[in-house]
């Protein structure tokens, strides 16, 4: 068949690290590449062979999903892997692949995030059931990149180390207004309020579900007088802030909007106000999200390059003090997600269904590899109202070091 063989040629040009065995529809099995890394896949329908040739990205995961490809080598995250490393070493990039133009002619079609399209997004991934969370998070349901100062560190530990580093960056004081832009769960707002008896927060989300888990949890761990949860997009906020987080959040801003977000960011700080933004970007230049996570995972999603962001705060006139990039804590946090998942996948598809389980797993197994082989990171970003808002030496961050020292010195 003719697609067959268009197939067969482009994943022999494609193919230079590790080895990919593909048995196709008609029977025949073809080996690509070489090297240890091993995987093999089957496809089991000429439709699905052609949709590859055409859109491979998309095709690829609705084919994995509706079992048109099955995984007969290996696991899904074998398979993947072996594929982004070979992205990698022909160097290509979603926008290399569709030209710049295509690329600033996609933002325009793309269009502001209004309220409301925010919260039809937020809710298609948020609002699933918490209980499908809780069977690969940590029990804080931390649901971003965690903080591995060790490379054996459980995840409950690496998430707690995580939300520590943000207080630190946020440099608080013995009282305050805090405003949590994306609380999730709960868990950092509530984590505040523990570290830090004098303060007051408040967590907006758009997610109904989230929101509910929220209350839930500060009411039973008696914090309700000083955290309080809101349904409540960042842009209808009207009141002062002496510190802002935002912790996974701005992923779901987009480009046209980051001039607003970061004017809107300035307009509740307090003028000795400080903010961190925690977000996943890219280290390269911009690019689209994948068609299909898009499609399928997170509806509206853009991953920024700093050269996206810094611009965006420059124009509001508040001050980038301090950027940190966290490499390949992501990809660690996710491998434990995906392990979890694993464990708990019959938990899972009694919750919903089997293609559930296979976009979900494809989705966790396509992130880990995308943090370890693409150009994916996660900024911590940390803003000032003020030059005189933090100290002008950065050992307030890092309060442990700063004891060693002390300790050593005397």
């Amino acid at each position: 068949m003719l697609s067959e063989r268009l197939l067969d040629r482009a994943f022999g040009r494609f193919v230079i690290f590790g080895c990919i065995i593909v048995e196709y529809p008609s029977g025949k099995r073809r080996s690509y590449g070489q090297g240890d890394e091993r995987s093999a896949f089957k496809i089991y329908n000429e439709r699905t062979v052609r949709q590859l040739l055409f859109n491979p990205d998309l095709a690829f995961g609705e084919a994995y999903m509706r079992d048109d490809i099955v995984v007969t080598g290996g696991s899904i995250y074998d398979l993947i892997a072996i594929f982004f490393q070979n992205i990698a070493r022909h160097q290509k990039t979603s926008l290399d692949l569709i030209g710049p133009g295509l690329y600033q002619l996609w933002q325009k079609i793309r269009g502001v995030n209004s309220i409301n399209r925010s919260m039809r997004n937020v809710r298609r991934h948020y609002d699933l059931d918490e209980r499908l969370y809780r069977l690969f998070l940590d029990e804080d349901m931390q649901y971003s990149c965690a903080y591995f100062e060790e490379e054996s560190e459980p995840l409950d530990k690496a998430q707690m180390a995580k939300k520590e580093h943000i207080i630190t960056k946020l440099n608080l004081q013995d009282s305050g207004r805090i405003l949590d832009i994306g609380c999730g769960w709960g868990g950092l707002a509530l984590s505040i309020a523990r570290s830090n008896p004098s303060v007051s927060i408040v967590g907006v989300t758009l997610s109904v579900r989230q929101l509910e888990v929220a209350r839930m949890r500060a009411q039973r761990d008696k914090l309700s007088d000083r955290v309080e949860f809101r349904l409540q997009d960042y842009r209808q906020i009207e009141e002062k802030f002496d510190r802002i987080v935002s912790v996974g959040m701005f992923e779901h801003v987009g480009p046209r909007d980051y001039d607003g977000f970061f004017s809107k960011v300035r307009d509740l700080l307090k003028p000795s106000g400080v903010a961190l933004l925690h977000t996943i970007g890219r280290t390269g230049t911009p690019a689209p999200t994948s068609p299909w996570i898009h499609k399928y995972i997170f509806p509206g999603g853009h991953l920024p390059a700093l050269s996206e962001i810094l611009p965006a705060i420059e124009k509001s006139l508040l001050i980038t003090s301090d950027v940190e990039t966290l490499r390949l804590h992501y990809a660690k946090t996710l491998r434990h997600w995906r392990e979890r998942f694993a464990e708990k996948r019959d938990a899972a598809q009694a919750l919903y269904d089997e293609e559930f389980c296979r976009m979900w797993e494809l989705y966790l197994a396509g992130s880990e590899a995308s943090f370890r082989f693409f150009d994916l990171v996660v900024f911590q970003i940390q803003i000032l109202a003020s030059l005189e808002a933090t100290p002008i030496v950065r050992d307030y961050m890092f309060p442990e070091s700063a004891s060693s020292d002390k300790a050593i010195a005397a």
